[in-house]
Order: structure tokens, then sequence, then C-alpha cells
């Protein structure tokens, strides 16, 4: 699986983990010279508290387009810091 945005390789893994549609890339997998710490949390009631990232190539911003799980409640704990993609990001595989 491959992460785009603006042309720029965000992450690429044949080792990710999907739920709920979403690709799930391992921390090691993401290139996070593209990813800037957001303030915004959202949270799911089986998964948790989320964190985000920006998304940022060439000086454009695409906000809170990642997000991922520091400390996932029991039952998501395989996704611990794990980083999934939304906001125009194209995820293939």
């Amino acid at each position: 699986m491959r992460a785009i945005w603006k042309g720029a390789l965000l992450a690429e893994s044949d080792q990710t983990i999907e739920i709920e549609g979403n690709q799930y890339f391992p921390p090691d997998t993401v290139n996070r010279d593209f990813l800037e710490e957001s303030d915004y949390h959202s949270t799911c009631p089986w998964k948790g508290e989320a964190s985000y990232y920006h998304v940022v190539v060439d000086g454009e911003v695409n906000s809170d387009a990642a997000w991922y799980y520091p400390s996932p409640r029991e039952g998501a704990t395989q996704i611990t810091g794990y980083v999934a993609f939304w906001k125009g990001v194209e995820v293939t595989g």
C-alpha cells in the first residue's frame, strides 16, 4: 500500500492493517518529513482517542489529514502508533 499527496510518497508498506476501510501504516513506514503535529483530537467509541498530523508538501498544508492512536483501547492495540490518511490523500495498493 502507498499513501500519496501532491506527488509526495507519504507512506509505503505491505504490512498495513485495514480497519473500517482505512489502511493503517506501521510507524516506521511513514515519511515524517511530510507530517506536522496537530492539536486536533477525536474519539472513536472502540479505538479511543486519535491524534492528528497536518500533511505538508511543498508548503501546501492538508490540515489534519493523517491520524493515529497513541494509546488505543483494548481491542485496537494492534494499531498503536500506526498512521492512517484521508482528506484527499490517495491510498492505493
